[in-house]
């Protein structure tokens, strides 16, 4: 098997498993999953395809230059969006790449980040489409929200699919590296989704699941007039300890591997 075959074995699996029905992540064509090849290509879920029976014909080989270049378009027109979602491709005759594959080259362009994972959570949006939307991102309730999701997730407010969101989630994104020296586990869309992102399929389905988790918490304590949020000083304690990035990097890791 060679390498496009290992990596996109690897990515029908994740999006399977953030596709099934009962996780309610995604239905229909909802979410869009990616994995690098290469600096200069990736795989991305084509447009409209359904993540839960993703096929090897529904991911689209792309290369990355042409939506990176884009990305620093301040005057783009949505001509200009289609034409180089067509002209990434690799193959000229595969499906059209979901638009969305503008913020997956952005995050597959960086260190360490191997696969990204997009999903439309029910128990997530609902606080997305809420006033609670920045308290969910930038406080935690318990220790391993810190542990599999950080400090604090970037919250991106809400922007129109395409290009000027890519272009605000790579921006928020860096303001995050700026301020904390290190990259987010989570990124927040307001009234849209979550993406995760990490060096292997199990580092994106660990941050997806505990954003999950904590998203139920979060409501759950806030009928009973919550939540409790834990302080900065626990926080910055177990973001920092050794145990806990232990217990990370095992969490993270690829089974088998």
């Amino acid at each position: 098997m060679n390498q496009l075959e290992q990596t996109r074995d690897q990515l029908l699996a994740l999006s399977h498993e953030l596709g099934e029905e009962a996780r309610e992540l995604s239905i229909l064509g909802e979410g869009n999953t990616s994995a690098r090849l290469s600096k200069e290509r990736f795989l991305v879920k084509a447009s409209g395809s359904n993540l839960g029976t993703l096929r090897p014909e529904d991911t689209v080989e792309c290369l990355s230059e042409p939506l990176l270049e884009l990305l620093d378009q301040e005057h783009a027109t949505d001509e200009d969006v289609d034409s180089a979602l067509m002209r990434c491709r690799v193959n000229p005759t595969a499906k059209r790449p979901s638009v969305e594959a503008l913020f997956h080259a952005y995050f597959l362009s960086l260190p360490t980040v191997e696969f990204v994972g997009h999903t439309h959570p029910i128990a997530i949006n609902s606080l997305l489409c809420s006033p609670r939307a920045r308290d969910f991102a930038e406080r935690r309730t318990f220790p391993d929200e810190i542990v599999c999701c950080g400090p604090v997730s970037v919250l991106v407010p809400y922007t129109d699919p395409g290009l000027w969101l890519g272009q605000a989630i790579r921006r928020k994104t860096q303001e995050y590296v700026v301020r904390y020296e290190s990259l987010p586990k989570v990124i927040l869309l307001e009234s849209h989704g979550i993406i995760t992102f990490g060096s292997t399929p199990e580092a994106v389905k660990a941050a997806m699941y505990m954003a999950v988790k904590a998203a139920r918490i979060f409501a759950s304590a806030a009928a009973l007039g919550g939540p409790v949020f834990l302080s900065q000083e626990t926080i910055d304690r177990i973001g920092g300890r050794k145990d806990e990035h232990y217990r990370q990097a095992a969490l993270t890791k690829a089974r088998g591997a």
